[in-house]
C-alpha cells in the first residue's frame, strides 16, 4: 500500500486530508501570478501545507483507500496507523521523508516538523493543462516619440524683415535645423542616461534575487553545498558585542540564516537601509549565520512586527525566542 499515492489522488477533490495520528494536508487557491523580474506568468494553483496538529481521524482517507483495495475499514484503518507510526519514527530519528508528488517532511534542530511541498504538480484541477511560460518584454522607440513633442514645443520667433534683407532668410533656416539637432542631442543624451539607470536597476533586482534564492537553498539544504565565491570589499556590520540571550530582547524575527559570513553582512547592510534595526544574532547548530530584522522585548510587538516584515518583504520570515 502506497499510502502518499492515494493522499495526493484526494488532494485534487479535497482541501484538508488527514492522515490518522500523523497530521494534515491542506490546500489554499493561489490567484495567476506575474514575475516581474523574469517576465513568468505562472497558472493559478493550490499551495499545500502541513499541520502536524490535525491528527484526529475524520474517515476519509481510511474509507478511500478501503474501498479501492476491497478491505474492511478496521483493517485499512489498522494499516494507515501503522504507517503513521513507522513515518514518525523515521523523522525522530533524523530522516528526511519524501512523499511523491506531495513534498518533503523533516524535523529541524529544534524537534519541530517542517515541510516543502513539491512543485510539480498542480492540483487545481480548472487550471488543468496550463503552465508557467515567459514572455519577452515590450520594447518601444521613447526617443522618436520625445523628438517629436519637443518639436511641438520649440518656439520658433519669426521677426517681420524688410524686403532687402532677404539674403538672410537661409539662415534662419539653417539656425532653426541647428537648434533642432541640439535639442535632439539633449533627449538623446537623457535617454541614454535612463537606459544606464534601468540596466542598473535591473542589474540590483538580479543581484537581490540571487541571493534570496541563495538564502532559501541555505536555510532548506543543511547539505554541503558550494556556491560561487563573489569576492567584494565591504566594512563588517556585525556587532560583536550584541548579546543574543539578552534578558532586554529575547523576541527576534529572522531575516535568513547564511553559510558565509560576508552574505551575512551583505544581508545586514541592505535591511539597514531599509531602516530595520539589523543585527548579527550567531550562528545556529549547523554553523550558518543568522540576521535578524529587529529584536524585541515583548513577544507581542515581535509578533506585530513579524506579521507586516512577511506582508511587505519575504513570506520566509520567522520567530525565534530565546528563554
Amino acid at each position: 500500500m502506497v499510502l502518499e499515492h492515494y493522499i495526493s489522488e484526494l488532494l485534487y477533490r479535497y482541501n484538508c486530508v488527514v492522515v490518522p495520528e500523523f497530521g494534515a494536508f491542506l490546500t489554499q487557491r493561489k490567484s495567476a501570478g506575474l514575475h516581474k523580474t523574469s517576465n513568468t506568468f505562472y497558472p493559478p494553483s493550490k499551495t499545500l501545507s502541513f499541520n502536524n496538529q490535525l491528527t484526529t481521524n475524520d474517515g476519509l482517507l481510511v474509507s478511500y483507500i478501503a474501498n479501492a483495495e476491497n478491505v474492511s475499514y478496521e483493517t485499512m484503518l489498522k494499516k494507515v496507523t501503522e504507517a503513521a507510526n513507522e513515518w514518525k519514527t523515521s523523522l525522530k530519528q533524523g530522516n528526511r521523508i519524501k512523499l511523491e508528488n506531495i513534498g518533503d517532511i523533516w524535523l529541524n534542530f529544534e524537534q519541530k516538523t517542517q515541510f516543502q511541498p513539491s512543485e510539480r504538480v498542480n492540483y487545481l484541477t480548472s487550471s488543468f493543462g496550463l503552465s508557467t511560460f515567459v514572455a519577452a518584454p515590450v520594447t518601444r522607440e521613447v526617443l522618436k516619440e520625445e523628438v517629436q513633442e519637443l518639436e511641438e514645443k520649440i518656439p520658433f520667433i519669426i521677426t517681420p524683415e524688410q524686403r532687402e534683407t532677404t539674403s538672410y532668410r537661409p539662415y534662419l533656416k539653417y539656425a532653426a535645423i541647428l537648434l533642432l539637432a541640439i535639442s535632439a542631442g539633449f533627449t538623446g543624451y537623457r535617454t541614454v542616461n535612463e537606459m544606464k539607470h534601468n540596466k542598473q536597476v535591473a542589474f540590483e533586482e538580479a543581484q537581490e534575487q540571487v541571493s534570496k534564492t541563495i538564502q532559501e537553498a541555505t536555510f532548506f539544504d543543511t547539505t554541503p553545498l558550494e556556491l560561487p565565491v563573489l569576492e567584494l570589499e565591504a566594512e563588517s556590520v556585525i556587532n560583536p558585542s550584541f548579546d543574543p540571550n539578552s534578558p532586554d530582547k529575547t523576541h527576534h524575527v529572522i531575516a535568513g540564516a547564511f553559510r558565509f559570513e560576508r552574505n551575512a553582512q551583505r544581508k545586514i547592510r541592505q535591511l539597514k537601509q531599509k531602516g530595520y534595526h539589523a543585527t548579527y544574532l550567531g550562528t545556529n547548530d549547523f554553523g550558518l549565520h543568522i540576521v535578524t530584522y529587529d529584536s524585541f522585548k515583548e513577544p507581542q510587538e515581535a509578533l506585530n512586527a513579524l506579521q507586516k516584515i512577511r506582508q511587505t518583504q519575504s513570506r520566509d520570515a520567522w520567530l525565534k525566542s530565546v528563554k
